[in-house]
């Protein structure tokens, strides 16, 4: 985490103490100090505490769902927006994934990218990744800062092997599948940006 922070320029990194929870199901879901586990207020008072020594104007949380329905990701979600309203953080924006940007971009790329064997998801099978587009707010194009990003996620070695699906895919088509960031803002469900810090 501290060498991905380092490659795309983030000046402080935080951890709340908690454990991770892994995938749904998982045993490790139960554990006295799994993330998703934790009482949102007894979390979100922890970060809120952050967001005032900032003074943020900004904060970014998963979807409701996680992405793709992580336990500790939906707690990132509830934890957040509870965080938000005890620090009174301005603007909230829910991270997600474009499914159907996302689905496209699969389909044109079906003949040069790994096969799902090797890992990729199957676009037929997308139904509860990311969101539709049509609920999306924002969305940033940082293709520009693809390589950083790109070495920022390889450093996460546990998380994305060197061989994994996404580090294996070709450069253009990574550069489009990761050339964007997608968000859904709680205040404004109806606008339409390319940046979240517009009139701050």
């Amino acid at each position: 985490l501290h060498t991905a922070a380092a490659v795309i320029g983030v000046d402080r990194v935080e951890f709340l103490g908690y454990h991770d929870s892994g995938m749904a199901g998982e045993p490790t879901n139960d554990h006295d100090h799994a993330f998703a586990q934790v009482a949102v207020d007894e979390a979100g008072a922890r970060l809120a505490a952050l967001l005032r020594e900032e003074r943020a104007d900004v904060l970014t949380v998963y979807d409701e769902h996680g992405g793709y329905g992580h336990p500790d990701h939906i707690q990132v979600h509830r934890v957040g927006i509870r965080a938000a309203e005890l620090a009174h953080t301005p603007r909230v924006y829910e991270s997600t994934m474009n499914r159907d940007y996302i689905r496209r971009l699969m389909e044109m790329h079906r003949d040069d990218m790994p096969s799902i064997d090797e890992g990729a998801p199957d676009p037929a099978e997308m139904d509860d990744f990311g969101s539709p587009e049509a609920i999306i707010t924002t969305t940033v194009d940082v293709r520009d800062y693809v390589p950083q990003k790109r070495e920022a996620m390889a450093a996460h070695a546990s998380q994305i092997p060197p061989d994994s699906f996404f580090l294996s895919m070709p450069p253009d088509a990574f550069r489009e599948a990761f050339g964007y960031e997608w968000f859904i803002r709680r205040d404004r469900p109806d606008a339409s940006e390319t940046w979240l810090f517009d009139g701050l």
